[in-house]
């Protein structure tokens, strides 16, 4: 059994180590909002933070947790006032959702970083994919992110 920091809580995991964090989230410890998208660590539906970086859950083994904290979109905030969850209500950037949890922590993560990102940094951070071609949106839902930073 292996003890997880996950937004803010000690959980217990109790599976095989290489499973990938993606599935310890979602079927042990029912945290549904992180998506499984490819499995190939492509599109980023799956993005979580694991000490404040990126990272696609669906590839990094339970084993590599040592002592860091994991971030999903349910613990981004309590009640949705993270600025990028803000921006994202605001100009309705999501159009079908599925891949926008992913996207959200990718953005929150370069935003803690970078957060002057231009739209140059955006396009090297952020590969997250979106298969309804939100990109125009999601861009302007990080510049107005970074005002309300």
């Amino acid at each position: 059994m292996k003890t997880l920091n996950v937004n803010g809580k000690s959980v217990q995991f109790d599976g095989d180590e290489d499973t990938p964090l993606l599935w310890a989230l979602r079927e042990q410890l029912g945290l549904t909002g992180t998506k499984y998208g490819c499995g190939i660590s492509a599109c980023g539906a799956c993005t979580v933070h694991v000490d404040g970086e990126a990272v696609r859950s669906c590839v990094y083994p339970v084993a590599a947790i040592e002592n860091e904290k994991i971030t999903t979109i349910e613990g981004l905030s309590k009640d949705g006032t993270h600025p990028v969850q803000q921006a994202w209500a605001e100009l309705d950037v999501p159009q079908c959702g599925f891949c926008q949890p992913g996207m959200m922590m990718a953005v929150a993560a370069m935003l803690k970083d970078n957060p002057t990102a231009t739209d140059a940094d955006i396009d090297e951070t952020i590969t997250n994919i979106c298969r309804c071609g939100t990109f125009a949106r999601v861009r302007k839902g990080i510049h107005l992110a970074k005002k309300k930073l």
